[in-house]
């Protein structure tokens, strides 16, 4: 007979391998997959070649793009500024700017001999100190002494007083400073200035100059057309000598030469509020001699319509991020951004996520000008310092991904590079666009072949993705799920055992729930609910400490003796009347029982409800509440029993005490003394501390049943009367 079924159970492990082996791969699903891989293959091939021509051919056309535009750009800045130096060649070699530079040179000699008077001197400074000085801090931000910048000549002083101070006024139109050339002081100064001064003027209103300086060969600002506080000072000895300007101004002198010409790269003007400043510097003269030297303050505005296109980036190819700017030696921007000019409010975020100091970023926003104050730490700039031309993609001084192209500036005296720049997001939008066209092709394609292999499969794995649902629903804990047996194959074989597995686990599961609800039950009638808790974490210390509760500790007086009288079996029974009877007593006065002994009962109030206000009043009660259970037991059973008690309050510690026969205990200061005072006299009673008395005493009548040591001393013990 057992080899009968040996021989069935290899015959049956034999069919079962064979139908398992016909499960497997069929000749089809290796077709359909095989077709699936050429397919997908084939078409990311063929979309990566095009992809990648496609790619670069749009990503050099942009970059050519950049480059062409700088190109244009650096071209026309080169032909600005030779049309700067052109213009001021003409304007300083003419007979009218030598016969001006004779003349008011000539006047201002004159002039020191006419030194200010106190009163004079006064109001002067009073000018520096009231005007000039608090309108420079506030620029600047920064102090400045009150007489730093008035000149130490007296020629020099006369002119700022009869010029500067009752012509500028900061908070006016500047254009009449330009005419107002006659102080009316009858000087040949004055004379002079009248009949010469409308040449400075038509060179600032007709050539778009911000200023018009002319110094004589001592250094001396001999005329200013806007009047300015630099009118009057000299170069080599006043505040201003230290300055680029008037090393510019020195070189041009020493030359000797009217051919001589330089700039003065932006710095900070004092005369100007310390706004940034371009000089061009050249000698006034002829081939013979030269008389002087001419200023002309390029405008800054002049420098920005050449690097914007007069703000119209758009249409000139540079879309709605690109701009062109210039950067000095210093790594500072030398014309504006086209961010701050578009987006005012969106620049002191931008340049501080791109690096810059907050203050800084803050500081341009404030007053709308980057020129000195932007630094520029790229790849780009650092490239063209170094005297080479192309371009770069890396992170622009705004903090975005950029295609930066970028070369250096070849302009005599100005150590310039210019940089083209735009967001590579946008440089490169054509060929995101192709990129999207592309992977849209190729994922149409996929798809279209994936659907037309997953419909084919469809019909051989419905009966995995429905026994994969049943697993899953069983895993989340639903055990009442059966799947369908289906065909009588391998399938419907494993649908079938599946089915007898879950209904197994739903019964076993019950039994689990069943034992886990009777051990929980059976947990919170040893332990509070909270002890419990950690008992089934698995904590290995379970205690907690407790304030403000009260213990009381109640013995039976006489069971004993009474129970020597009954069996084993009734003496359990009796016992466990008044136990139930002390039961529904805690319960009733709102107390909760920690444990009971062999004619002994331990409770407490405030250690598993939270502290109450009348928990000492709530275990005396219970005390009497035990006299009562007694007496009623006695009354029924002819017996004279009696209760012993103690209660105190006070601090206590509960815990679960040898985790293998799980006792839960109560212990302290306040659980001892009750149990010490409960047998101050041995006689039956309600016993408590001095503490539970001085907390009842108005609601409980006590008399003094004698003393306990404590630890402060002697106590006395109060017993209910």
């Amino acid at each position: 007979m057992s080899e009968k079924i040996a021989t069935e159970d290899g015959s049956s492990s034999t069919r079962r391998r064979a139908r398992l082996s016909h499960v497997g791969l069929s000749i089809q699903s290796k077709l359909l997959i095989m077709l699936l891989g050429v397919s997908l293959v084939s078409s990311i091939v063929v979309g990566a070649i095009g992809f990648i021509n496609g790619r670069d051919s749009l990503h050099e056309a942009a970059v050519d793009q950049l480059t062409t535009i700088r190109s244009m750009r650096a071209a026309e800045v080169d032909t600005a500024f030779n049309g700067f130096r052109l213009s001021a060649a003409l304007d300083s070699r003419n007979l009218s700017a030598q016969t001006l530079s004779r003349e008011l040179n000539a006047a201002f000699d004159e002039l020191d001999e006419t030194p200010l008077t106190d009163d004079q001197r006064a109001e002067l400074q009073a000018y520096y100190a009231d005007t000039f000085v608090p309108a420079l801090e506030e620029s600047m931000q920064t102090e400045y002494s009150d007489s730093a910048f008035i000149p130490e000549s007296d020629a020099g002083q006369y002119l700022q007083l009869q010029c500067t101070t009752r012509v500028q006024d900061f908070d006016a139109d500047y254009d009449p400073q330009l005419r107002a050339n006659d102080a009316g002081d009858g000087t040949a100064y004055s004379a002079a200035a009248d009949q010469y001064g409308d040449y400075f003027a038509r060179l600032v209103e007709e050539d778009g100059y911000e200023d018009v300086l002319l110094m004589n060969l001592e250094g001396d600002v001999v005329f200013s057309a806007y009047k300015g506080v630099d009118l009057g000072t000299n170069l080599n000895t006043d505040a201003y000598r230290d300055t680029p300007f008037a090393e510019a101004y020195r070189q041009v002198v020493a030359s000797n030469s009217v051919s001589t010409f330089t700039y003065v790269d932006y710095d900070y003007w004092i005369p100007s509020l310390g706004n940034p400043t371009l000089w061009t510097v050249t000698a006034v003269g002829n081939d013979t001699e030269i008389t002087g030297v001419m200023a002309f303050q390029v405008s800054l505005g002049a420098i920005n319509d050449v690097m914007t296109g007069s703000e119209s980036w758009t249409q000139q190819g540079l879309g709605d991020t690109g701009e062109v700017y210039l950067v000095g030696r210093d790594g500072m921007l030398r014309s504006n951004s086209r961010t701050l000019i578009e987006n005012p409010e969106e620049y002191a975020a931008a340049a501080i996520a791109g690096g810059t100091s907050p203050r800084i970023a803050e500081r341009i926003a404030e007053i709308g000008g980057a020129v000195l104050l932007q630094p520029i730490d790229t790849p780009a700039v650092t490239e063209a310092m170094a005297g080479r031309s192309g371009t770069v993609t890396g992170v622009d001084y705004l903090g975005q991904e950029s295609v930066m192209a970028y070369s250096p500036l070849e302009i005599e005296g100005l150590d310039w590079v210019i940089v083209a720049s735009i967001d590579t997001s946008e440089a490169f939008g054509p060929v995101a666009a192709f990129t999207r066209t592309v992977l849209l092709s190729l994922l149409a394609i996929m798809l279209g072949v994936a659907l037309l292999s997953l419909v084919l499969a469809q019909v051989f794995t419905r009966p995995v993705h429905r026994l994969v649902q049943a697993v899953r629903r069983v895993a989340e804990g639903d055990l009442d799920v059966q799947v369908p047996q289906g065909a009588r194959d391998e399938f419907g074989d494993l649908g079938k055992a599946f089915n007898d597995m879950a209904s197994s686990l739903r019964i076993k599961q019950d039994l689990i729930e069943e034992q886990q609800r009777e051990n929980e039950k059976l947990l919170h009638t040893l332990m509070p609910q909270s002890v419990a808790a950690k008992y089934k974490q698995g904590d290995e210390v379970i205690t907690e400490l407790h304030e403000d509760v009260s213990v009381v500790f109640a013995e039976l007086v006489g069971f004993g003796d009474y129970a020597a009288k009954l069996t084993a079996e009734e003496e359990i029974g009796q016992l466990n009347t008044l136990m139930r009877g002390f039961d529904e007593a805690a319960e009733k006065c709102g107390v909760e029982k920690v444990r009971t002994l062999h004619g002994g009962y331990l409770a407490s109030s405030g250690l598993v409800v939270p502290p109450r206000v009348d928990n000492v009043r709530r275990t005396v009660d219970f005390a009497q509440a035990l006299v009562d259970v007694v007496g009623r037991f006695n009354a029924q059973n002819g017996t004279s029993i009696a209760v012993r008690a103690g209660v105190d309050t006070g601090s206590v510690s509960s815990g679960l005490v040898a985790r293998t026969s799980l006792a839960y205990d109560l212990w302290g200061d306040a659980v001892n003394f009750a149990y010490r005072v409960r047998s101050v006299t041995g006689d039956p009673g309600i016993y408590v501390s001095q503490a539970v008395r001085d907390r009842t005493g108005d609601l409980i009548s006590y008399v003094e049943a004698g003393t306990v040591e404590a630890g402060t001393g002697r106590e006395t013990v109060w017993k209910v009367a």
